[in-house]
């Protein structure tokens, strides 16, 4: 049988790390041992009824089972708008300013493709989600990494920023509520943000897919909310994480028209949009599903506290994250994010993600999710506690 040679740009893709890590779990399980996931990303709980009930009535609708529009169905593009408007209070032309996505992250990867050419630079957070990388590299783009430090509230310092380096930058990617590390972004930083991106002719997208989940009574900022956003930038928003719906691939993007239109034509040569029927039920949920997602985002925080004050307990003194559902722990002195995981994994069987994985500057850190019960995040705090590190 022949084998055919991968392509330059697949073999220039980044090594997906975390493949490994599933590797290692599956590999403890096979040996009979109970483990405690924490090291995924996946929301553990159903999608709300009536979400699912418009899906089953929608997949009954003839008009469904056609091609739908390449650009989307015009009912979830003014559900967008009116979602927007009714959360952060930011006025959208649901044609101009909608983009229908396959998920956050298909959008995410697209993007660079879309506004960059080969050799241009991308200003990227580090630690950040690993698929910033997948897009840079399929534009054949170059990374400059932006330090998310403890310091700093784990925000990009822009003074840090070489100033060639911000004059050459086209794309600058950001996610708060982050992950990996749990923090949030206020208003001021985000108008510096747009400030600094209008100054150096940056575009900027805003990873929002953690913006339905915020604690303490705090509600996420989206980026569009300040002076400016939409005429620099755009933000990507997946229903994923907001609505239990990570399994439907489906997301949009808003903001700069022309941003739009690059993904939309982009998109045009690749898909055919979404099955109609899951686009009538993202209406439902961006439409009659508030009380749902606020359970959602009450959930977390509930498991939060539980999982962070059974670490404090312990002896194992972590903050608390201030929005989506990961903690950041750090990990004490002696080991590497990754033997460190290694060693729950083996000893404790509690799986954490290795905060290498997110980028040169997650090192000293886990990534713990929030994705059990509360009696499951207290008997991996139980486990780890065994060990008798702390």
């Amino acid at each position: 049988m022949l084998t055919f040679e991968q392509s330059r740009l697949l073999k220039n893709l980044p090594t997906q790390f975390f493949a490994s890590l599933v590797g290692k779990v599956n590999r403890i399980k096979a040996e009979g041992h109970d483990v405690i996931n924490l090291g995924q990303g996946n929301p553990d709980q159903p999608t709300p009824a009536n979400v699912v009930e418009r899906l089953k009535s929608a997949a009954d609708n003839p008009n469904n089972h056609k091609y739908p529009p390449f650009r989307g169905k015009r009912n979830l593009k003014q559900a967008a708008a009116q979602f927007y408007k009714r959360e952060y209070g930011v006025d959208l032309d649901p044609e101009k300013n909608i983009a229908i996505l396959f998920g956050g992250k298909a959008g995410l990867v697209e993007l660079p493709q879309c506004l960059l050419n080969p050799g241009d630079i991308m200003l990227v957070p580090d630690p950040g989600y690993p698929d910033y990388w997948s897009g840079a590299a399929l534009a054949n783009a170059k990374m400059e990494m932006m330090p998310l430090t403890e310091e700093n509230d784990f925000l990009p310092s822009y003074d840090r920023i070489h100033k060639e380096v911000a004059e050459k930058a086209k794309l600058m990617i950001l996610n708060y509520p982050n992950n990996p590390t749990g923090a949030v972004a206020d208003v001021d930083f985000f108008e510096r943000t747009a400030a600094f991106a209008a100054h150096h002719n940056i575009c900027v997208c805003h990873d929002f897919a953690y913006g339905g989940i915020g604690f303490d009574g705090k509600k996420p900022v989206s980026f569009l909310q300040v002076d400016g956003a939409k005429e620099i930038g755009i933000e990507i928003y997946t229903l994923s994480k907001t609505y239990n719906m990570a399994g439907w691939r489906i997301a949009f993007a808003a903001g700069n028209p022309s941003v739009i239109e690059a993904l939309n034509l982009l998109q045009d040569h690749l898909y055919v949009s979404l099955f109609g029927a899951v686009q009538d039920a993202a209406v439902e949920a961006l439409s009659n599903t508030a009380e749902a997602a606020k359970k959602i985002s009450d959930m977390y925080e509930s498991r939060r506290n539980a999982f962070i004050s059974s670490l404090h307990d312990i002896g194992w003194h972590v903050e608390a994250p201030k929005g989506s559902f990961f903690a950041w722990l750090k990990i004490p002195s002696g080991y590497t994010s990754e033997s460190f995981a290694d060693l729950l994994l083996e000893k404790a069987h509690v799986a954490v993600a290795p905060g290498i994985g997110f980028g040169q500057f997650g090192e000293g850190f886990v990534r713990a999710g929030l994705l059990t019960s509360e009696e499951r995040l207290q008997e991996a705090a139980s486990r780890i506690k065994k060990l008798g590190i702390f």
